[in-house]
């Protein structure tokens, strides 16, 4: 075979191995080409595995050089096993974009461990001190929010102290900024104060910027929330106080003086530990424009750690949404089409994970384990500008005859025809309570489908507005959910569109009027289907203000029911709702709502309701008496009651035996939730509920709430030995120490009579007013003990 000059030259490029492929004359030469990186190397080899580089910066560089050449090549940007410390973000242009066929991938060598990290490394020499806290000495001008030693994620100075087992913030103190602990503070600038909005609607977080007298303090700050209120008065805590240092696994560092205080678990010198600092707020960063767009680039098999801490910068309000914003992750992807993020962990990070940026087309995140994070998972927001008449607060509106009128985006530069799939999420928001495992913000036909999300302060999943709507929902696992927070679902949206006015008289007028305006943004029907939702906090789904152009089927809502607030054009049906009914709330005279072949189990929990929307009908009940409550409605006349035969409840099918009915029709409920191997070896699944029906032996169910568990007072025996007046009330048979329930007084033994003004005679009273009341912030309830009744507020 002869071979040209031409040819030869394209196989002397420096700096890779270089594999070539001939092809037929005339056409281009196809080489496979892989770039090495070792924690060993140096920029000054040639980038081969056995003369790799030491950055990915010339790595990069290599790549640029062999793009200016005429070959068609699959490169392949390889990191051999370490980790390396970045002391600034990866930064993929277009230039570097590989084709449909073979695109350019950065990756981790097969079976290898590689570990990218927004930390420092720091050198100390501790020597101890007073009171078992040791310190050392940091270059001046060194700052840094988060502190490692080997491995281990260690508590800024904090009050109260940090308890995993509490809920928010793992501790709060109604006196955090009480007048009296201010007043043992001698310099608290730099300070940190987290809040819960009063609603309990997300967080705030503010900076202590000095003393006002000797016992208060001064805040800049507290901008991370669209809705503003006042914080919490009681869940708030304080960190990076340096009085606050008393307890082991604390650090402070006095910037003015650069001294790092650390208090190590008793025996300890921390000399033999390892103590890196988050530096980076960004690891990899992919980006290009809509005319000049990154494309055809994979990224997978990386471990994505100790990125800095944004929540200060999360700023910027997405629409008439409760969120703010910081536009960063640990990977940001932006103006990209056919980029990948696949089986890569992302793990301790300060911020976001991954944040999708304005416009991208067909980007996807699969396959990734995302955990012990500061912020969100997975976002996708779009640009406002692309927004027609966008307004950015609650209570503003663009009034009609300013307002532009035509329907859709008013430019391209949003994500677009973007998945989010088969993606571990959980235990994120450790700092930020206004997050969701996968948040969509001014973005158009995404996919969401076969992720497992839990453990999270606020929403599984979170589609802030209706711009512009055509997403697919399906397949998900989204479980303990609004752990943190309040109102609010394991699936949450708003749909504060162009005609929603904070006015509900005037947006009744407005909609009645011109009925135009209501799908504008919302253009494109989003589906929900064939998700396993639970929320024992709020509501499984939860369509919130606004919220239009929806198709929700064959769901399964093990806890919290469905609600829909008011909103246009939502198609409801073939849904199975444990334990919990449908919630619809202040709907629109002409809504064209339909609610139809579900089921449920209880009656309907409207909220000032005077129109049904087209249908609420054909529905499916499991008692009769729930029943007659809707029909007396006006509605619900020709659904009827059925034996609710599931094929096997505890295992969480809840499908019906045996089921030959032509409305409703049973589907799979075994196969919700991540996919791959790897990702379902570290999943954990929803704890399934016990089944409370009509005609259930109530003595055989017990309920577990807030590592409690309950069952009903049954028997003679129980009654004698509560010392109760008649059998009534529920029985708390098993209480964790650590509990909130038991740090809220409750005891072993006790009979509970009311929830939040709720009669409670049987357990399902007690389950319905714990779902009836899960909002209140602190609900009262009365007790029977020692034979007589007491009154107690739960700290929930």
């Amino acid at each position: 075979m002869k071979i040209s000059l031409s040819q030869i030259a394209g196989l002397l490029f420096i700096g890779m191995t270089c594999i070539p492929f001939f092809r037929a004359q005339g056409q281009q030469i196809s080489t496979f080409k892989q770039i090495y990186i070792s924690t060993k190397g140096s920029d000054h080899n040639r980038g081969t595995k056995d003369s790799p580089y030491a950055t990915a910066e010339a790595a990069i560089r290599a790549v640029e050089k062999y793009k200016q050449g005429k070959a068609v090549a699959n490169i392949e940007i390889i990191f051999t096993a370490g980790t390396y410390y970045l002391d600034k973000p990866i930064q993929v242009s277009a230039a570097l974009s590989g084709t449909k066929k073979q695109p350019l991938r950065i990756k981790a060598a097969e079976g290898k461990q590689v570990i990218l990290s927004g930390a420092k490394l720091l050198d100390l020499k501790w020597e101890v001190g007073d009171r078992g806290i040791w310190k050392a000495k940091v270059p001046k001008g060194t700052s840094f929010q988060s502190l490692y030693a080997n491995d281990t994620h260690l508590v800024w100075a904090r009050y109260p102290n940090y308890d995993a087992s509490i809920l928010p913030f793992q501790g709060y103190a109604a006196d955090a900024l009480g007048p009296e602990r201010v007043a043992t503070w001698k310099n608290p600038t730099g300070g940190i104060v987290h809040a819960l909005h009063s609603g309990r609607w997300g967080g705030f977080h503010y900076r202590i910027t000095g003393k006002d007298g000797s016992s208060k303090v001064t805040l800049e700050g507290g901008q991370q929330n669209n809705r503003p209120s006042k914080m919490h008065e009681t869940y708030r805590f304080v960190e990076n106080i340096f009085e606050e240092l008393d307890t082991a696994q604390e650090w402070y560092l006095d910037e003015g003086t650069a001294t790092l205080y650390y208090m190590p678990s008793k025996g300890i010198d921390p000399n033999q530990l390892k103590f890196v600092a988050p530096q980076q707020e960004n690891l990899i960063t992919i980006a290009g424009s809509a005319n000049n767009p990154v494309h055809d680039v994979e990224v997978s098999g990386i471990r994505f750690m100790h990125t800095a801490p944004t929540f200060m910068k999360t700023a910027e309000p997405l629409l008439r949404s409760d969120w703010t914003i910081y536009r960063q992750g640990a990977v940001k992807v932006e103006g990209a089409e056919n980029c990948i993020l696949r089986a890569n962990d992302f793990i301790e990070l300060g911020g976001n994970a991954i944040f999708v940026n304005n416009y991208n087309r067909g980007v996807k995140v699969s396959g990734n384990r995302i955990e012990q994070i500061g912020a969100g998972a997975i976002n996708f927001v779009g640009d406002p500008a692309a927004v027609r008449s966008p307004a950015f607060r609650y209570e503003k509106f663009v009034p009609l005859d300013q307002m532009d009128t035509l329907k859709g985006p008013k430019s391209n530069n949003y994500p677009m025809d973007c998945e989010a799939s088969d993606n571990l999420i959980h235990t994120i928001g450790l700092i930020e309570k206004q997050v969701a495992g996968v948040q969509v913000s001014m973005a158009e036909s995404l996919r969401i489908l076969h992720n497992t999300i839990y453990n999270v302060p606020r929403a599984g999943i979170n589609v802030g507005d209706g711009t512009w709507g055509g997403h697919e929902i399906a397949y998900n696992d989204v479980f303990n959910t609004v752990l943190e927070t309040s109102d609010h679902g394991a699936f949450n949206s708003w749909g504060r569109d162009r005609f929603w006015h904070p006015d509900r008289g005037e947006m009744n007028r407005l909609t009645a009027a011109h009925p135009n305006l209501i799908l504008l943004d919302a253009f494109k029907t989003t589906k929900i289907h064939d998700n396993r939702f639970r929320c024992d906090h709020g509501w499984d789904i939860d369509l919130d203000d606004g919220s239009s152009n929806y198709e929700i089927y064959n769901n399964l809502c093990l806890s919290g029911g469905l609600k829909l607030r008011e909103g246009f054009y939502r198609k409801v049906y073939n849904n199975v709702m444990i334990n919990n009914g449908f919630h619809p709330h202040v709907w629109f005279q002409h809504s064209h709502d339909v609610f139809r072949n579900n089921i449920v189990m209880q009656a309907h929990q409207d909220i000032q309701v005077k129109y049904w929307g087209d249908e609420v009908d054909y529905n499916i009940y499991a008692r009769q008496e729930d029943l007659q409550k809707d029909q007396a409605k006006g509605i619900e006349q020709h659904s009827r009651v059925v034996a609710m035969n599931f094929v096997a409840p505890a295992l969480g099918d809840f499908r019906l035996k045996n089921w030959k009915g032509q409305d409703f029709k049973n589907f799979d409920m075994l196969h919700f939730g991540v996919t791959s191997k790897r990702l379902k070896s570290f999943a954990a699944n929803p704890e399934i509920p016990q089944l409370i029906q009509s005609g259930a032996k109530e003595q055989d169910i017990k309920w577990t709430w807030k590592a409690a568990q309950f069952k009903s007072v049954e028997t003679l025996g129980e009654q004698s030995a509560a010392g109760l007046p008649s059998i009534a009330g529920v029985l708390l048979i098993q209480l964790d120490e650590k509990s909130t329930l038991y740090k809220s007084g409750l005891r072993g033994g006790d009979v509970i009579l009311n929830y939040q003004g709720e009669k409670i005679d049987k357990l399902m009273d007690l389950q319905q007013a714990v779902k009836k009341h899960v909002h209140a912030d602190q609900p009262k309830i009365i007790i029977f003990r020692n034979q007589q009744k007491q009154e107690l507020n739960l700290q929930l």
